[in-house]
């Protein structure tokens, strides 16, 4: 199996199928320079630089896909969902379901997304709860390179709009770019795995499947992104300490692998919830509420960003979940018994 880094492996994936079905364009804000290799393989026919206009390139991605495309559109960042929500919420979300399944909207949105590199409250959301929330959409944060590469792959040959969170922490060609623009010397809070690994090239990961990363028998981390590499910085801590750590890797929050969570919940009677999202209204109340209607009773704690993402990097790093927040809110949820 070849070693790819995170980036790669779903430029890999979008590569390949692209070659497979000449139905697949990609379509972005400066994607011929940042998806050089496909622009040069397949040209400007199919990898089509757009108009700073979010609104406009997302509502065209929608009519090509109901008119047979395979649109893969590129945001900069998630947090400029906001310029594209209308077509994103009210028309690809909803096309099947008004049409009665005549119509399909085969679009994969590539997002990239977090903070930790000191880029403020408009650029580094991770904002999965929010989009999640709209019914129609698939919902995928892959953490490592092997799932980046399965799950984009899914997404291609899926017949509806799917919306791929990639964790910029992650990305090196992502950090490239964070570190160029004056930034040298800011510090990035970069997780010491994730960004780079061994991926099978013939691999597929179905959507709505969870995957225990470390199994424990005291408590349950539940995480996906970032959050389950600094699930595993904490729990390297707290095994030290004699205390089993289950570490789960969501990978999809729509379709949402209710069984895998449930039981490690069942399990252990202790569920932590890691989220970079933000904590009101969100995957981390979603979770309590799925644990609390399969009538379980169990000791909840959830680490999520607490308010606006602050500029200042050491601000930053104290609001957005960290190792030490992790093993402190473990310690506290065992003391409740």
């Amino acid at each position: 199996m070849p070693e790819m880094t995170f980036g790669a492996a779903i430029d890999e994936a979008i590569g390949r199928a692209m070659a497979a079905d000449d139905t697949i364009v990609l379509i972005g804000e400066d994607v011929p320079l940042l998806r050089s290799a496909l622009f040069a393989r397949f040209g400007p026919e199919r990898v089509m630089a757009a108009p700073i206009s979010e609104a406009a390139f997302f509502g065209a991605a929608t009519g090509a896909a109901m008119a047979g495309l395979r649109p893969v559109v590129e945001l900069y960042m998630i947090d400029f969902m906001a310029v594209a929500l209308d077509a994103v919420l009210n028309h690809m979300a909803k096309v099947e379901a008004f049409s009665g399944g005549k119509w399909r909207c085969p679009v994969l949105v590539r997002a990239p997304c977090g903070g930790g590199y000191g880029d403020g409250g408009q650029h580094g959301q991770t904002l999965w709860g929010m989009v999640a929330g709209i019914p129609g959409l698939t919902v995928v944060v892959p953490s490592t390179p092997a799932d980046a590469f399965g799950l984009t792959s899914t997404a291609l040959s899926h017949d509806g709009p799917v919306v791929l969170f990639e964790p910029k922490l992650l990305s090196a060609e992502w950090l490239r770019f964070l570190g160029s623009g004056g930034r040298t010397t800011v510090s990035y809070d970069v997780p010491a795995t994730g960004a780079r690994g061994d991926v099978d090239l013939q691999s597929r990961v179905p959507f709505g499947s969870a995957v225990v990363r470390r199994h424990g028998d005291d408590v349950t981390l539940v995480s996906l992104g970032v959050g389950v590499h600094r699930a595993f910085e904490a729990v390297s801590d707290l095994e030290g300490q004699g205390i089993g750590c289950e570490v789960i890797d969501l990978r999809s929050l729509r379709p949402f692998d209710v069984e895998t969570v449930i039981g490690s919940a069942g399990r252990t009677g202790h569920v932590l919830v890691v989220d970079d999202d933000y904590r009101e209204f969100g995957l981390s109340g979603e979770i309590a509420a799925l644990i609390l209607e399969a009538g379980l009773s169990v000791k909840y704690g959830r680490v999520c960003l607490e308010g606006t993402l602050p500029y200042a990097r050491h601000l930053e790093d104290q609001a957005l979940p960290n190792a030490k927040r992790i093993g402190a809110a473990v310690m506290e949820l065992l003391s409740r018994g």
